[in-house]
């Protein structure tokens, strides 16, 4: 009879722990749904927020080119002044030390 009292208690004992097991595995899952499992989560409104970036930046790769070749243009001019204003330097140093 003994052996049947102890049989029952180690199912009973089994039971439970996978009951206890059970509720923490559904309380690590409704964590683990608020950090990124659901469109309400954190993760989804980062995602959400990186795509609007996405969508609202990307016309300004074709106006960074643009810009970049005006800028090389210019750079090309200012060398030239650059040059020019050295020249000049140099001339009225020479000019006016004599």
């Amino acid at each position: 009879m003994s052996i049947v009292l102890l049989t029952l208690a180690s199912c009973l004992a089994v039971l439970l722990l996978l009951a206890v097991v059970a509720i923490d595995v559904r309380r690590i899952i409704t964590q683990l749904d608020d950090i990124g499992g659901a469109s309400r989560s954190y993760l989804a409104k980062i995602r959400y927020g990186l795509r609007a970036i996405d969508i609202e930046t990307a016309q300004l790769a074709p106006q960074v080119t643009a810009l970049n070749s005006g800028l090389r243009a210019l750079d090309g001019g200012l060398q030239a002044v650059a040059g020019e204003l050295t020249l000049t330097l140099a001339a009225l140093k020479k000019g006016g030390g004599a």
